[in-house]
Formats: C-alpha cells, structure tokens, sequence
C-alpha cells in the first residue's frame, strides 16, 4: 500500500488573502476550517483507481491577473473560445475573474450572475445560506483543500418565475501553471423559473498544474436548470471535479458535461432528487488518449415521490488510455413511483485501450422502477462493411460510427460555438 502525500496548506496565508478581499468573516472562518481539515482527511475513495499516484498537488500560489473592461481586450486565447456577441459571460484568467457582463434586461428582472468573490461581499447573507451545502467541506480531503484555496467562479441567482432564453457563459482559462485556479460554481434558481447556463474550461500551460473545481446548483419547486460544462484542459492538467444539484419538488436539472481533458480526470456529478415529482437528466462523454486515467462517476439519489432520473455515458478510447465509469442510481425507502434508468457503453479503439462500465442499482423501495444498460466494445466491424459496401472508406466509416456514438451529448451542448469547439476537441483527441 502506498502512502499518501499529505498536503500542507499555510493558514496564515490563506487568513491573510482572504482578508485582503475583504471577505466577510464566516468565509475567512470557513477557510480556515477547511485549511485545518485539508490536512487531517483521506483522499477520495475512486473506484479501481489509484488516485494517489496522480500529480494532485500543484496548486500554486493565487496570482491576480488585471481585470479588463472589453471584451477585445481578454487574450487572443480566451476570445477565441468565447463568442463576442454574448451578453452574459464572465471569464477567469487563472486566479481571478477579468471580465463579467450581465444584460440590462435581466439585471431589470433581479438576475445576478458575477464571479463569487463579488458576490461574496455583495450577496454574501445569499451565499451563505447555499455555499459547500450540496459539497461538504468535510467530505474529503479535496473538497477541504477546495474550501480552502477555492477563487473567482461563478454565482447565478434567478429569481422566482423569471425565465431566461440566452444561456449565459463562463470561461475559465489557465495559462501559468504556478498560479492556483480553484473555481466554485454557485447557481440558484427561485421557483418556476428556467435557466441555462453554459461554461468551458481551457488551458496552455507549460507544467503541471491541478484544477480543483466544485459546483453546487440549487433548484426550487417548479424550476428548470440546464447546466452544460466542456472541459478541455492540456495534459499537464490533473483535473478534479465535484459537482451536486439539489432538486425539489416538481423541478429539473439536466447536466451536458463534455470530459475531453489530455490529463488524468476525476469526475463526480450528483442529483439529490429531494421533490416530489423532481427530475434529472444527465448526459457524459469522455475520450481518451495516450495514457490518460480517467474516473468519471453519475450518480441520482431519489428521495422524492415519483422522481425520475435518466443518465447517459459514453467514453471513446484510444491509445492506452483507461476509463472508470460508474453510475449509480440509489432509491431510498418511502421514494414511490421514482424511476431511475442509467446507460453506460465504452468504445475502445486500441488493443491496449481499457474500460470498465459499472452500473449500480441500489434500491431500498418496493414500488419503484430502475433499470441499466452497459457495454464495452470495439467498433463494430459489420456496421464498417455495411458503409463501405456504400462506397465509404474504411476511415470515414469509423469515423462517422465514433461521432453517432458521441452524438447524444454533443447535439445537445446549447451554444453553437462550443458544440463545435467540442467537435474539434474530439477530432484532435482520435488523431483524424
């Protein structure tokens, strides 16, 4: 067995930053805390991963970068993942957030969407309420580091019955290895209203560099959240994500997350379906490459009367990349008429590729639904001689195979130019 690196966060200067923000005291407390417990818990359990062998360590130190006030003036790099006809879109350059905007029209209606350090000081009575509520800080020792180190991110407030057309966008962009980027996604929407919100994660790093991310949504009775997420990060690049909905009575949220990182990925995303009537979609591709770990779990927990939970995973390998994909779909007791329905299926294209599909049922109610469906295979090679008895090479055979496998999550990323940011992505990662 081997030991774990045990990291060291300074106290002092996690107390002495957060004060420099002017960050209200229960959040300078709750770091502290968190710096405390980063340094007494246990590294996540992953499922048949060695988590501990990963570089999960590299945090850096927090670097400002210099706000700017259009949006011509982000770098080259970031404008060119970011569509300049947004109206609502907040950019992290590292450490810090350097550009936010928000239409008059939805700042009319009570909407905030801003970097959480702002909102901190601005809605922190809010943020209290909700912030590490759906993630514990004590749950793990990466969620305590979070807590700890955790800067810029996102805070999306919908007020009751307001319903939002345009997604709004965030963008977290790394390009100093020795900075910390932590980012910590915070959204919550009152009753009945509708939301989607949209963010892309990037990098050109030269380094290594862990990115400890975390996201907490929040939806009332009757609302609807849609929440799509595309991360693309360099090899250099451990990334860790953790990511929880609490859904109530007769709401939704729907999770797109596009796993298209070069490094090592750990994945987490969870909907507690506490509502009566709450439902839950979740849609997941991954593709790896060289000899890329990843560890990508979907949970649903139903807690709610006639909940219905669907997930979807599909992971593409090549090279002698490995996969970990769980879903798990748990009903506790008195959860009647819940539904739960999970589907994982890997596609390996190299002989020294793995992947490993584990759907898991746990089911504590009589009168319920729950069903899984998993595979692990190659390119089927009657589908490629069907196509090419159509006069199409072997090559684009397989390649329009990969891309229909994918096709379930990729159609339904909600901004034209990251769905085809994605498509790149997944071109550049299967070398065709």
């Amino acid at each position: 067995m081997s030991a774990q690196t045990v990291v060291t966060i300074d106290q002092a200067a996690v107390s002495a930053l957060s004060s420099s923000k002017g960050e209200p005291a229960w959040l300078s407390e709750l770091r502290k805390e968190a710096s405390v417990l980063a340094g007494q818990l246990e590294l996540p359990v992953l499922e048949k991963t060695k988590i501990e062998r990963w570089n999960i360590n590299s945090y850096g130190n927090y670097k400002s970068s210099e706000a700017v006030a259009s949006f011509d003036a982000l770098p080259e790099a970031v404008r060119a993942l970011v569509s300049a006809e947004s109206q609502n879109l907040i950019v992290q350059h590292n450490s810090s957030v350097v550009f936010r905007k928000l239409s008059p029209e939805l700042e009319k209606q009570g909407v905030v969407f801003t970097d959480l350090e702002t909102a901190m000081k601005t809605h922190g009575d809010l943020i209290k309420q909700y912030f590490m509520q759906a993630v514990k800080v004590d749950e793990n020792r990466q969620t305590a580091i979070h807590a700890a180190l955790w800067n810029g991110g996102a805070f999306l407030y919908v007020p009751k019955n307001v319903v939002i057309e345009e997604p709004l966008q965030a963008m977290f962009f790394a390009d100093d290895a020795s900075a910390t980027i932590a980012p910590h996604v915070l959204v919550i929407a009152e009753a009945n209203s509708s939301v989607t919100y949209v963010d892309n994660f990037a990098s050109s790093v030269s380094g290594e560099l862990t990115l400890n991310g975390i996201v907490e949504v929040f939806v009332k009775p009757g609302a609807q959240v849609r929440f799509a997420s595309v991360h693309h990060m360099e090899k250099g690049v451990t990334d860790l994500q953790y990511r929880r909905a609490i859904v109530e009575n007769d709401s939704r949220v729907e999770w797109i997350i596009g796993e298209m990182n070069a490094g090592n990925t750990m994945s987490d995303t969870k909907t507690d379906l506490r509502g009566n009537g709450s439902t839950s979609d979740a849609k997941v591709i991954n593709v790896g490459s060289e000899d890329q770990k990843l560890n990508i779990t979907t949970r649903a927990v139903h807690w709610g009367k006639n909940s219905e939970s669907d997930m979807i995973t599909r992971a593409v390998m090549r090279d002698e990349a490995t996969a970990i994909i769980n879903g798990i779909t748990k009903i506790e007791k008195a959860a009647t008429g819940a539904n739960g329905q999970q589907t994982e299926r890997v596609l390996m294209l190299s002989p020294k590729a793995r992947g490993d599909a584990n759907p898991i049922l746990l089911i504590d109610e009589d009168d319920v639904k729950a069903g899984h469906a998993a595979s692990v295979g190659q390119v089927n090679p009657e589908q490629v001689f069907y196509m090419m008895s159509r006069g199409i090479s072997k090559q684009e055979a397989e390649r329009l195979i990969i891309y229909g496998f994918l096709a379930p999550v990729v159609s339904e990323i909600p901004v034209e130019q990251l769905q085809q940011q994605l498509q790149s992505v997944i071109e550049r990662k299967l070398g065709r």
